[in-house]
């Protein structure tokens, strides 16, 4: 055989295995996702009935984020499914809002940014630092209102969020409790699977080491992998960060070009516009003239709280 013939031999036999590691890889992935649609059928059949908003929420993509997030054990997940059902039920997070919270915002401690990561996900910009409250409960309710919105803006195909989480400010005298943060953690935990995608914690004090060291023990592996710390002098962590955000959209506080300006009247507006949208989507766009024809209170959208004149 001479060296062309040899070559040509090498290069047809390495084309032959290329093609059946392919169709390999491929049946494998056919396989795996048979296996997870059963599963989702699975799933679906031991819930049982459902109507209502259980049955609007219980989405062939909910019913996935769930067995997601318990490894694909069916038992598993229908247990945390059925006490998120529960949950809001009597929470009733897409019921929330803004002018019920809107006094939580009026720093601009979390809000939704006017920008997408680079994967179309929906960015929380979240300040501790600017914490203007001691009210936990109103702080839980006013993070969950935010959560429900950002899902409501994430992009066609795309369930996940990011969350950027600027440091600049905080002390001991601004920090959460760890009840509030162990409360925090369970509620995303475990009625909001899988919608977390990264969560970077920027320029974080060394006194927040501690704090976290405590913090991280509510986190299952799964969500602590997802958390990532960021310090402006470590081209590491500054580079992976790049990975996920233009710096053109990010704030100069984080990292990034542009000037942060939150105005709390402009996001209480586009806030008013979102309570339609959710409204129409949750099924509460009733008229607020039928509300005493056989329709609740919860089925009305409220009127957003008038918001004053820009100052001249």
């Amino acid at each position: 055989m001479s060296q062309a013939q040899f070559k040509r031999f090498v290069s047809l036999t390495a084309d032959r295995i290329n093609m059946f590691w392919r169709k390999l890889h491929s049946s494998n992935q056919e396989h795996d996702s048979d296996q997870k649609n059963a599963k989702v059928n699975e799933l679906k059949a031991a819930i049982g009935h459902l109507s209502g908003r259980s049955l609007q929420y219980c989405s062939n993509a909910c019913l996935r984020r769930y067995l997601e997030a318990r490894s694909w054990n069916v038992d598993k997940a229908k247990k945390m499914l059925e006490e998120t059902i529960k949950w809001r039920s009597t929470y009733k997070p897409e019921e929330i809002r803004w002018n019920e919270v809107a006094n939580e915002g009026e720093t601009g401690k979390i809000y939704r940014a006017d920008f997408h990561d680079r994967y179309g996900r929906t960015v929380l910009i979240m300040r501790p630092g600017m914490q203007n409250t001691s009210g936990a409960d109103n702080q839980i309710r006013h993070l969950v209102y935010l959560i429900e919105n950002a899902i409501l803006n994430l992009s066609e195909g795309q369930e996940q969020m990011s969350w950027l989480i600027d440091f600049t400010g905080w002390s001991f005298s601004t920090k959460i409790s760890i009840k509030t943060s162990r409360d925090t953690t369970n509620i995303l935990q475990n009625h909001y699977p899988e919608r977390l995608a990264v969560a970077f914690l920027y320029n974080p004090p060394k006194m927040f080491e501690a704090f976290w060291k405590v913090t991280k023990y509510f986190l299952d592996p799964n969500t602590f992998q997802k958390v990532k710390f960021v310090y402006p002098k470590n081209k590491y962590s500054v580079s992976l960060m790049t990975e996920f955000f233009d710096v053109e959209n990010l704030p100069t506080e984080l990292g990034g070009k542009v000037t942060l300006q939150y105005d709390h009247e402009e996001f209480s507006r586009l806030m008013a516009q979102d309570d339609v949208k959710a409204a129409k989507l949750w099924g509460f766009d009733r008229k607020l003239g039928r509300a005493n024809n056989g329709y609740s209170s919860a089925e009305v959208v409220p009127e957003p709280t008038p918001l004053a004149p820009p100052a001249s």
